[in-house]
């Protein structure tokens, strides 16, 4: 059956062309989420099967083709109305900054366009390829501390059990062989993404029960997750064995592949004896033939939910609109450091290049009303976490220091270590979501203070072999502990700055 002849006989053709123009519109309209989205599947490991979602919604569709037999486009006008509650969450997530949360708006909207534009029956013919898009959307990064807690506790215990000595420091596990670091890259996300995305699929493939697909999907969450405590124990025997930690793990990531594919490899196995893909496919929703709505009534559908879909950005645009730049401030530098050239615009860019340290301090002073995304998007451009490059993140904690608490970075390709916090009403900020909500509040509200991205950078060469390269990183943290600890004048600029002085 030809794709002509499906859309002739599910009574497609007169709601094609509004289906076809809102979605173009809803992309366009939505083109930041869309291409933030496409950036990650080519930068991260972890978000690589993103190209593939589309071709694989597209085979499920393919596979469903018998199910539009009867059933016609019966556009449902009156649903595009939950398009407003979903301009509300996009704007809502925006202004939090939390890009995940404004692309599964977007396929939310997708799929209530296809509903008000197609019909109660062909959404329903055709959920499964329409839900596997959420998969299009890189979430799931914010479970990467809990899995690498989950594996650090794994390796721990398992080394107990076997007997050989150790000792655990957060992410760090030390043995006689050596040290290991549960590093973000070794947490297991991208296997667990990967075979969540995999096991959808097979589910969908080979099930036709919702308790049999409901219980598949359950194991290939679970399975990745165990799999990947036995990988990092592995490596770590590995290293018992070979009496070396770093000969261990020179290629923990192409064992991680390999054990991956022995992973999925056992998945499917124990998914054959279930399988239901013999089984006929389920009766079309529609018995008879239903007469195919008007294309008025499809144009209105679409047109309604794009309207309704444009208020969160029409509403975001405004309030930026409000954001007046900060004015011209001056950096005074404590000594031994040296104010380096100021650039104005929307964000005032300040620096000081403590040389005597081994230290740069960048600064930017934003607008009071600013977008909690731009801040966010500063300080991972700050820390060097822009350009695909690996980094790892965590936490700094400095007892003399003002604020405390520091955000740390480490980037391995050409080395940068860099502690940044962010300053909000005039002090530094909280952590986790409560800074997000501040600042957005201040953006829906405005604020007496500017908000200020601090952050403090160490870059040097890490092309040094084995106890040089470690002794490195160590040197890399203590300036910066002892950077901050001494440096008193800091939260006093940072204070003036944050107050326009």
């Amino acid at each position: 059956m030809s794709a002509s002849t499906i859309v002739a006989r599910a009574g497609l053709r007169p709601a094609l062309p509004a289906l076809i123009g809102g979605l173009v519109l809803l992309l366009a309209l939505f083109h930041r989420e869309a291409s933030a989205a496409v950036e990650v599947w080519a930068k991260s490991t972890a978000y690589n099967h993103g190209f593939l979602v589309l071709p694989i919604a597209g085979f499920l569709a393919w596979e469903r083709r018998g199910r539009l037999a009867g059933a016609a486009a019966q556009p449902w006008p009156s649903v595009a109305l939950l398009a407003l509650p979903l301009a509300v969450a996009w704007l809502a997530a925006e202004r939090l900054g939390i890009m995940e949360g404004r692309q599964l708006v977007l396929i939310a909207l997708v799929e209530l366009l296809v509903l008000a534009v197609l019909g109660r029956a062909l959404w329903r013919a055709m959920a499964a390829p329409l839900l596997y898009l959420v998969f299009l959307v890189p979430f799931g990064a914010f479970l990467t501390p809990w899995l690498q807690d989950v594996t650090a506790a794994f390796t721990v215990r398992g080394l107990d059990l076997i007997g050989i000595p150790n000792y655990s420091d957060g992410y760090v596990i030390e043995i006689p062989e050596g040290s290991f670091v549960i590093a973000e890259a070794c947490a297991g996300l991208r296997f667990l993404i990967a075979a969540i995305a995999f096991g959808v699929l097979y589910a969908l493939t080979m099930y036709r029960s919702p308790l049999r697909r409901a219980g598949f999907i359950a194991a290939s969450v679970v399975v990745p997750i165990i799999a990947n405590g036995f990988r990092a124990l592995g490596i770590v025997l590995l290293g018992h064995a070979l009496g070396s930690a770093e000969a261990a793990a020179t290629d923990h990531v192409l064992y991680g592949w390999i054990f991956f594919s022995l992973v999925i490899l056992v998945l499917i196995l124990l998914g054959l004896p279930f399988r239901e893909d013999g089984a006929p496919a389920p009766p079309s929703a529609t018995a008879a033939a239903a007469q195919p709505g008007s294309p008025s009534g499809a144009r209105m559908a679409a047109a309604l939910v794009l309207l309704l879909a444009a208020t969160g950005p029409a509403l975001s645009a405004w309030f930026d609109s409000q954001a007046t730049p900060p004015p011209a401030l001056a950096f005074t530098p404590g000594p031994g450091c040296v104010a380096g050239p100021a650039a104005g615009g929307e964000v005032l860019r300040l620096q000081a290049v403590c040389a005597a340290q081994g230290v740069t301090v960048l600064v930017d002073v934003f607008p009071a009303r600013v977008d909690p995304g731009l801040i966010i998007a500063a300080q991972h451009r700050l820390s060097g976490e822009e350009g695909g490059a690996e980094v790892e993140t965590g936490q700094l904690t400095v007892a003399n220091a003002v604020p405390r608490r520091w955000r740390l970075a480490e980037r391995a390709e050409h080395y940068r270590l860099t502690a940044s916090t962010v300053w909000l009403n005039g002090a530094p900020a909280p952590g986790g979501l409560r800074a997000r909500a501040v600042q957005a509040r201040a953006s829906l509200l405005g604020s007496a203070s500017f908000p200020v991205l601090v952050a403090v950078v160490v870059e040097g060469d890490q092309t040094a072999p084995g106890e040089a390269k470690l002794a490195t990183r160590t040197e890399a943290r203590q300036r910066l502990e002892t950077f901050l600890a001494g440096a008193t004048w800091l939260p006093e600029q940072i204070s003036a700055l944050a107050a326009g002085r």
